[in-house]
């Protein structure tokens, strides 16, 4: 919001209605590379403190969406606030420093292969923080417990299994404490049995420990499980968005074609 000509950050609750403020809200989002526009004035509200996915085909922008998000990439016109601050017109040091609000889980765990577990868990507050030694390895273990892996810290990543890669990078997303989390992905890779268990972790973390989960995915049955809000995307745009229950029972034939898988509809195999 502008006040005295300024624009601030707007306080939690500040929503139309006496609702929350999103937690990311993007306004006439638009990206281009080269003459292939991939995000075409896209527009979303992502609600605070709930679970929310981020559906769509593969390739249609759902992680070029997410770096916009943390700072990684600037919409060519459009804004993008997070948690109330303009992201998108924000300097380097102000990006960095609103990163430590936002935990990302990326697609393979993306930990470092010549840290052990715990060293990974342990590199964000090493890196931003004045924490002691003993401060870090108290809340790192705690963090480790959370995900099921307190026996695992002395690991290295080369002897994880994939989803214990996963879990081991949900562990550092978490350990900052932040405000948002968000996954890119958290199921590529992983068997259905392995991909309801993460499932069932974001859940159990998230009613434990509260904030604004984000998934970036193309798959339904993980969509179905977690998710409280979703949001479709297609073609750059989001076709649709709403409460779980309002999204599973839409009559845009996109929708239904998608969250019900069905081979029939507007979308093909192009």
């Amino acid at each position: 919001m502008v006040v005295d000509g300024r624009r601030v950050p707007r306080p939690a609750g500040s929503g139309l209605g006496g609702d929350p403020a999103p937690a990311i809200e993007c306004r006439g989002v638009h990206k281009s590379f080269g003459a292939a526009p991939v995000l075409a004035d896209l527009d979303l509200a992502i609600p605070a403190g709930s679970i929310s996915v981020i559906l769509g085909p593969s390739g249609t922008g759902k992680s070029v969406l997410l770096k916009h998000v943390i700072g990684l990439l600037r919409p060519d016109h459009g804004e993008i606030d997070v948690l109330g601050e303009p992201v998108s017109r924000m300097a380097r040091h102000e990006i960095w420093d609103l990163r430590k609000r936002v935990g990302i889980l990326f697609q393979d765990g993306a930990l470092f292969g010549s840290m052990n577990v715990f060293d990974n868990v342990a590199f964000p507050l090493r890196q931003h923080t004045d924490m002691t030694e003993t401060e870090i390895e108290e809340i790192v273990l705690r963090r480790l417990q959370d995900v099921g892996l307190a026996g695992a810290w002395a690991l290295m990543p080369g002897q994880l299994s994939g989803g214990m890669r996963k879990r081991v990078g949900f562990a550092r997303a978490l350990v900052l404490d932040p405000e948002i989390v968000l996954f890119d992905e958290p199921d590529s890779g992983l068997d259905p049995v392995r991909t309801a268990l993460l499932c069932e972790l974001i859940l159990e973390t998230h009613e434990r420990r509260g904030g604004t989960y984000v998934l970036i995915t193309h798959d339904i049955l993980s969509a179905r499980r977690v998710a409280q809000f979703i949001a479709l995307l297609w073609k750059g745009q989001i076709q649709q968005a709403g409460a779980i229950e309002d999204m599973l029972s839409s009559e845009d034939p996109f929708v239904r074609q998608f969250l019900s898988g069905d081979c029939i509809g507007p979308l093909g195999m192009d």
